[in-house]
């Protein structure tokens, strides 16, 4: 066994492409940083602003990506963004408290529920998106994803008071539009109908209309999908064309039970 030869070739072949895993260590801890900014009673928020810029600043020389603004108009702009980011997100535990029956007080959906970090984090992460931030955005996704269960691409639009009960196994596409007052249960599926790279500029994820309660499992796909307003999607149901407002729509099993008499 030549060593040299074998160290040598392992380290051509690690650098293609470059990988620097502090970038991902350190988006972890502005995301857990930026978090707790917004919720944590015990973090200023004018001190934890100063430190986050410095985060923000060293992701940005770590990553060394050529921006269309400076590091300094990116992070301003963002933060301008925040308080409304917070608003929203102080909508959707309100919606997670006044839905699920099982919530025994605000500060539980806030510290307690997947949903809510795994929401809170999309949000976070999204707006980072509509700057132009590349690849951080879904590196934040993908830690809240690690954690809960829940994989929500931060390209993907969601309105108002949004609420995933259980969350575990919950997918939300890039291009997928969900508006005001939607209610997904767990295992949730927002999808795309068909898997072709040359599709990546194109709407792939379904559209989701205002006040529509989708129940576990069920898997929606589709760029060109739209589900109505007022609608409910049952458990385990299938959909790839589009459903009007007002409608139900369930799948209907066949269950088969066997009794063993007793000898």
């Amino acid at each position: 066994m030549d060593k040299e030869k074998i160290i040598a070739e392992l380290n051509r072949h690690k650098k293609l492409p470059y990988l620097d895993y502090r970038l991902k260590q350190e988006t972890e801890d502005f995301t857990d940083t930026l978090f707790y900014t917004l919720f944590d009673a015990n973090t200023p928020v004018a001190v934890n602003l100063e430190l986050l810029e410095k985060k923000f600043d060293k992701l940005m020389d770590m990553a060394c990506w050529d921006l269309e603004k400076p590091s300094e108009e990116l992070w301003g702009s963002y933060i301008s963004h925040l308080p409304q980011i917070l608003e929203n997100l102080n909508l959707d535990a309100e919606a997670i408290l006044n839905c699920d029956p099982a919530s025994l007080s605000i500060q539980e959906i806030y510290m307690a529920y997947p949903g809510f970090y795994a929401i809170a984090i999309y949000r976070l992460a999204h707006e980072l998106c509509v700057e132009g931030v590349p690849l951080i955005p879904r590196m934040m996704t993908e830690y809240a994803h690690r954690q809960t269960g829940v994989d929500i691409n931060p390209g993907a639009k969601i309105g108002k008071s949004f609420f995933i009960d259980h969350a575990t196994g919950v997918v939300i596409g890039e291009t997928a539009v969900i508006h005001d007052n939607v209610k997904l249960y767990q295992g949730v599926t927002l999808g795309a109908l068909y898997v072709a790279k040359n599709l990546e500029k194109t709407k792939r994820h379904p559209t989701i209309e205002n006040n529509v309660t989708i129940y576990a499992n069920a898997t929606i796909l589709g760029g060109d999908t739209v589900v109505g307003e007022n609608s409910i999607i049952g458990g385990n149901a299938w959909i790839t064309s589009s459903v009007p407002p007002n409608s139900k729509v369930y799948h209907t099993p066949e269950i088969k039970i066997k009794t063993t008499p007793n000898v």
